[in-house]
């Protein structure tokens, strides 16, 4: 049956999930919760429905004011059909049961080592089924879910969307169908839900997931967990060397949404190397999410050569229009502009690698730089210091008169203070050498609580730690202290960092948000800016900043968020025109050597192409 709309259950999902609290997605967010087995009967299997709930159409005709997000209408007239479905003769013919590649997902209830067997699902019909979505929202009264659909003029439209219904204690996710009269030109969304959070919480909603034939696998894969009740997701990628398995005519094809099964070992569990922090708690099941945050490719062998400036390639400016942008007030220290504006544009994200993940060489970087400032940004922020980058990414802010904000990267737990102090040494030999008035910001870390690199209070006591170190060396006290994390991790472990940082800073990626359109980007990250503020209101009142945003131009939609040049530039003009003079955009150039990461986006936010044209 072509096109088959499938009922899935989500009723172990959203029962698991429901209460559960991010503890990172920007950045680049986390993730998707999809239901296990449908409930209903498999076709020609005579198999009963739980509780003796059938698969139901139903079909609603609105007439007045259509659902507009953020904020739904309730409507003038409201008249609802149930259509019972026509008995099922059982066919004579074979029953073919081909799972559908929806995400697995297990929740973890006891730390350990969880092995997940590699798998491949033929599908060989074009299926639609129920999956499940998740988003992270602050606190306060959010509208996600349901079906978007846009129109010209005024007509009638007729569309399916996903919603839930209850059986006694089961949940279930479906699919209906709706018929709406739309008054007049603009977007409506069906099936939409709103609700009030007192605390940051991960929102299961069910969407409509369509799969074509073809072949996907997952790979085996082990994992440790070191919480309770945390949810991991394994999700299937299709596959473009197999062959596609053809039905006989003659079969009846049931389409089963795979339950996930988890090969689980070392029950006697030994902790991994983790240092929980010092405070007691019981901390909420985190997503298997991962944000596009910034990750240092594999440091080669670099020797820094005595810098002589090379000639400055011929370098024509882009034909790029900033936004039209109100002045901002620069935000200064002790008398002294480091937070330096150009209108509402302020800086952009750069490292010194190719998009394979090779070191460019000096020249390259002189020409980047170039591209930045004549983008109209003031200000590159760094993450590190490999790859040679305080000394070509320096030379080249001095010759374009562009300031620095300089990163200390922590990879992971086990180098946390050895990898900084390293980092530390190389900004304190290379600032002595004339460098200090180049740079605005120094930032310890990024999303280091988030993946767990380190506590909020060891990350606290080493940025003390490192301004100390710095300025002891010359840097002038003017010059801001801070780190960055994904807004979550603010919220919950934020308070930690108030007395060592001197403004507070996040990574607000909009794209991770599924309600939010490209055009209203810059929107999402003020409402998340004003969300982080209350954690440490007195760093907050000297700065308040979002060091990483942009929009992917490849992969996967996120519900309203969907990727593509045209979407970059319009959520990138949005951040500039609502926030820019506090927003660092995310990024000069794509990652290839990146993995694809959440919804394949990872190697795609390279924006300063993009910008030119």
């Amino acid at each position: 049956m072509k096109g088959a709309f499938v009922a899935a259950s989500a009723a172990s999902l959203i029962g698991a999930v429901a209460a559960s609290h991010q503890g990172h997605v920007g950045f680049h967010n986390r993730r998707g919760i999809y239901g296990s087995a449908p409930v209903g009967t498999a076709v020609g299997t005579g198999a009963p429905y739980p509780y003796g709930e059938v698969c139901s159409v139903y079909t609603s005709t609105y007439t007045g004011e259509g659902g507009w997000v953020p904020k739904p209408t309730t409507y003038a007239a409201n008249s609802t059909v149930y259509l019972a479905p026509s008995p099922i003769a059982a066919p004579t013919s074979s029953v073919v049961v081909v799972p559908v590649p929806t995400p697995e997902v297990t929740t973890c209830e006891t730390p350990g080592t969880y092995t997940f067997p590699a798998k491949t699902i033929v599908v060989i019909e074009t299926t639609t089924v129920c999956g499940a979505k998740t988003t992270v929202v602050p606190p306060g009264e959010h509208t996600y879910g349901g079906e978007t659909t846009s129109v010209a003029t005024e007509t009638t439209v007729t569309l399916p969307y996903a919603t839930t219904s209850s059986v006694g204690s089961t949940i279930t996710s479906v699919i209906l169908t709706t018929t709406y009269v739309c008054p007049s030109a603009g977007e409506y969304t069906f099936g939409a839900t709103t609700s009030s959070y007192s605390e940051t919480a991960t929102v299961v909603y069910p969407t409509i997931s369509t799969f074509t034939p073809g072949t996907y696998t997952h790979p085996e894969t082990t994992v440790t967990i070191i919480k309770t009740s945390e949810i991991f997701v394994c999700p299937y990628s299709p596959s473009t060397t197999s062959s596609v398995y053809v039905a006989p005519s003659s079969s009846v094809v049931a389409y089963v949404t795979p339950s996930s099964k988890a090969v689980y070992s070392a029950p006697a569990y030994s902790a991994p190397a983790y240092s929980a922090p010092a405070p007691v708690y019981s901390a909420p099941a985190k997503p298997a999410y991962s944000a596009p945050a910034y990750s240092a490719p594999a440091k080669p062998a670099y020797s820094a050569p005595a810098y002589s400036a090379p000639a400055k390639p011929a370098y024509s400016a882009p034909a790029y229009s900033a936004p039209a942008k109100p002045s901002a007030p620069s935000v200064s220290y002790g008398g002294t502009p480091l937070h330096k504006t150009n209108g509402n544009q302020w800086a952009m994200t750069y490292t010194p690698y190719t998009e394979s993940g090779s070191c460019k060489t000096a020249s390259e970087v002189m020409y980047d730089i170039g591209v930045i400032k004549n983008l109209g940004f003031t200000t590159v922020r760094t993450y590190s210091t490999d790859c040679g980058g305080l000394e070509s990414i320096g030379a080249a802010c001095k010759e374009h008169k562009v300031l620095m904000i300089l990163g200390v990267f922590i990879k992971d737990a086990a180098t946390f203070e050895s990898g900084c102090d390293e980092q530390v040494g190389d900004i304190i030999t290379w600032g002595k050498a004339g460098n200090w008035d180049l740079v605005a910001m120094v930032v310890i870390g990024n999303e280091a609580i988030f993946h767990e690199y380190c506590t909020a209070g060891e990350l606290a006591a080493y940025i003390t730690k490192a301004k100390a170190k710095i300025q002891g060396a010359g840097l002038p006290s003017t010059v801001p202290f801070t780190t960055t994390d994904a807004v979550s991790a603010i919220l919950e472990f934020g308070s930690a960092l108030c007395d060592s940082i001197d403004v507070l800073a996040a990574n607000v990626q909009p794209f991770f948000t599924s309600s939010v359109y490209a055009n209203k980007a810059g929107e999402e990250v003020k409402k998340q800016l004003e969300a982080i503020s209350v954690v440490c209101p007195g760093p907050a009142a000297k700065g308040l900043y979002n060091l990483e945003s942009g929009w992917p131009t490849g992969g996967e939609q996120n519900g309203n968020a969907k990727p593509g040049k045209a979407e970059q530039r319009a959520a990138i003009k949005n951040i500039i025109e609502v926030c820019g003079h506090q927003s660092v955009i995310f990024s000069y150039g794509n990652d290839e050597w990146k993995a694809p990461g959440q919804f394949g986006v990872e190697q795609t936010w390279g924006c300063a192409d993009n910008l030119a044209i």
